[in-house]
């Protein structure tokens, strides 16, 4: 067996049913323990994060809260949504659509909960520190003198593959197929925007990111509303197949039901995970250097970054079920090229490539920051320099590489992290219950 059947086998495994279970169970224990906080509170959240109060606005951190939420959103609305809700409606059929948009909204008490813990403890500390996530509030659980360093580790290596390495490939192959340029011009560009980035520090990562966001959801948004108007007549039975798909409902006539909800769950959970990064402590990371003592604010704020990009994630997967293309045996950014050119023709391919360019970009720039902290606590504050140059190094040869094994990577590199930030997280669940619900007293549900 070659090294690379070998390492797809294994990532097979590892995002399969034992992994489907323990985020399902961990998720929906959140959501209980929490009491539905992400349906009750969601327009308190989404009130609290297009007016945050002045305190929010202003905190003595490396960013603001404000820049954070930006940051995050930029992180998640990657090429995890543009080629990953294709490769999940590919895997799973429409059905996988549905349980994309269940797994989205059960995740948002999981980014809640992380991000809350990430600002509390790092509000908490004796020394100010601009550490956050998973690297703070795994030292207060069992285990913690080696589990904030193994998450560490693997964060390091999921964001030079997955935030770099594969948003590379994804733009180098955009610009090949729909310009013609080389990958080694696209790899050389890649390589000289990252190290602009990068010596540029925490405020030139958060000013880029800040600038990207408007003209990639101004650009999605128009493109898609259009392509569900073009089919506006095909819209019902669109929503009536993600849902009856994604129930079972067309699986009972032949006796498949259990492997065919299997692998749609399978395909909608690991990509609601991917473009949302929920349970991944990304977004704890960027919200824990904010200086803010407000832990519900801020976790509310991810929450909501959490439920902007699942209903985006779920509009693509709208788009490409009712263009009618989903069962063309395409699969990646092909098949959501596809489901453009029904409405823009030609053009299809080039808003694709803007948008997966775009959504590249922004991926690129938010894990920046995620990696180099990561990177500085993996090795105690040394070799900033180190950090740059594999950064770049991993935008240069993603550009020129064949990625397929990286997913692969990806997906086992996921199911770590997954596994280690959920076990924090669910030890942790007290601490958030017994502060919590009196803080919520301040927000109206």
């Amino acid at each position: 067996m070659e090294f690379s059947q070998l390492i797809e086998k294994i990532g097979i495994a590892v995002t399969g049913l034992p992994l489907m279970v323990y985020v399902i169970v961990i998720s929906l224990i959140y959501t209980v323990a929490l009491r539905g906080l992400q349906f009750r509170y969601l327009f308190t959240a989404l009130k609290a994060t297009v007016a945050p109060s002045e305190k929010a606005a202003h905190t003595g951190g490396e960013v603001s809260p404000f820049h954070a939420f930006i940051n995050t959103i930029n992180s998640n609305l990657g090429n995890g949504i543009i080629a990953g809700v294709a490769t999940a409606i590919y895997a799973g059929g429409p059905g996988a659509a549905f349980w994309f948009l269940i797994f989205g909204f059960i995740l948002m008490g999981v980014r809640f909960g992380e991000v809350y813990l990430s600002t509390h403890y790092a509000s908490q500390a004796t020394k100010k520190t601009t550490l956050g996530g998973p690297m703070l509030y795994l030292q207060h659980v069992p285990g913690g003198a080696y589990l904030p360093f193994i998450y560490a580790f693997f964060c390091v290596f999921y964001g030079l593959i997955g935030g770099n390495i594969i948003q590379a490939n994804s733009m180098a192959v955009s610009l090949s197929a729909t310009w013609g340029v080389a990958p080694l011009f696209s790899g050389i560009a890649l390589l000289l925007f990252v190290l602009y980035i990068l010596f540029g520090g925490a405020q030139r990562i958060v000013k880029i990111s800040v600038s990207i966001v408007p003209v990639k959801v101004v650009v999605f948004t128009a493109s898609t509303i259009a392509i569900l108007l073009f089919h506006y007549k095909s819209l019902i039975p669109a929503l009536y197949l993600i849902g009856s798909s994604g129930l079972g409902l067309q699986a009972f006539g032949g006796g498949i039901l259990g492997f065919t909800l299997q692998q749609m769950i399978s395909a909608g959970m690991s990509r609601s995970i991917f473009s949302t990064e929920s349970g991944l402590g990304s977004a704890a990371i960027m919200f824990g250097s904010t200086g803010s003592d407000d832990a519900v604010q801020n976790g509310f704020m991810g929450m909501v970054s959490t439920f902007i990009s699942t209903i985006l994630g779920f509009v693509v997967a709208l788009c490409i079920v009712v263009s009618g293309v989903w069962s063309s045996g395409l699969n990646s950014t092909a098949l959501t090229i596809a489901a453009f050119d029904t409405v823009f023709g030609a053009y299809g391919g080039w808003i694709v490539s803007f948008l997966s360019i775009s959504f590249g970009f922004g991926v690129m720039v938010s894990y920046a920051y995620v990696v180099r902290s990561a990177w500085m606590f993996v090795t105690r504050n040394r070799f900033d320099y180190g950090f740059i140059a594999a950064y770049g190094i991993c935008a240069f040869f993603g550009a020129l590489a064949t990625v397929d094994l990286v997913w692969s990577l990806a997906d086992i590199i996921i199911a770590v992290m997954l596994v280690i930030n959920l076990y924090g997280l669910l030890m942790l669940l007290p601490k958030i219950r017994a502060h919590v619900f009196n803080q919520l007293r301040n927000y109206r549900a």
